[in-house]
């Protein structure tokens, strides 16, 4: 019973837990590199506990090869000199120096080449993660963005939905400007339809005529001969004017 219950607890638990990682996942992603970071850092104590090895290794084969060249140079002296006993155990030693300074530069051969894989690793897996990081940061952007717009669009089509429904306010207000501009066009003819024009039809006929009579004079003074096209023209202008104006008063 107790596990069951424990089981249940830790599903809900969980269904908690991925609802708020959908609602944040922000947060979630600035955690995943925390722990990258903590991550880097304990690898990096570790490549550093090997590159400490490498270097004891490096110092071990350096002090061989100077034990080895020592050794070489006594021997030789030694012999030549025909202390063949010292010489001997000279030799012996020499044996024993090389056999370490080839299993030690072996070690050290195989030590740099585990930092190299290292190294190599470390960075190939970090470039990996961000690219990962920035995947999801741009995905994340693109997420809200897109939810956003589909919010917009949700919001927009229940506006128009309400704005477009039946006996609304803006249908009422359209009924009603139409119906003022209506009385209003309406009002505008009758009051054009009102103005006397006649009096104006005589005053323009009027200024037609004087325009007329003060061309002749000009013509006259100049001693230019008007067209009898254009004088023909005047006159029936100031005629069909006059009769115009005749008309209306009837």
């Amino acid at each position: 019973m107790l596990g069951r219950i424990a089981n249940l607890l830790k599903a809900f638990l969980n269904v908690f837990i991925g609802s708020v990682e959908r609602q944040n996942p922000e947060a979630l992603l600035e955690l995943e590199k925390e722990n990258l970071r903590k991550q880097i850092s304990s690898f990096n104590q570790g490549l550093a506990s090997h590159a400490g090895l490498a270097e004891r290794l490096m110092g071990q084969v350096r002090k061989l090869e100077s034990d080895q060249n020592d050794f070489k140079a006594k021997a030789t002296a030694l012999l030549k000199s025909g202390n063949r006993s010292a010489a001997a155990q000279y030799a012996l030693r020499l044996q024993t120096v090389e056999r370490e300074l080839a299993e030690n530069r072996r070690q050290l051969e195989q030590a740099e080449q585990t930092y190299k894989d290292m190294v190599k690793a470390r960075d190939v897996a970090i470039q990996t993660a961000r690219a990962k990081i920035e995947g999801l940061r741009g995905a994340i952007a693109d997420m809200r963005m897109k939810s956003a717009m589909a919010e917009m669009h949700e919001m927009a089509a229940g506006m128009i939905g309400e704005i477009g429904g039946s006996g609304d306010t803006l249908n009422r207000l359209h009924d009603m400007v139409e119906e003022e501009r209506q009385k209003a066009a309406g009002r505008a003819r009758v009051a054009k339809d009102s103005i006397d024009m006649t009096e104006v039809n005589l005053k323009e006929s009027e200024m037609n005529a004087l325009a007329d009579q003060a061309l002749a004079d000009f013509a006259a003074r100049e001693g230019m001969t008007l067209d009898q096209g254009q004088s023909g023209q005047a006159a029936a202008r100031t005629m069909g004017s006059a009769a115009e104006g005749a008309a209306e008063k009837s």
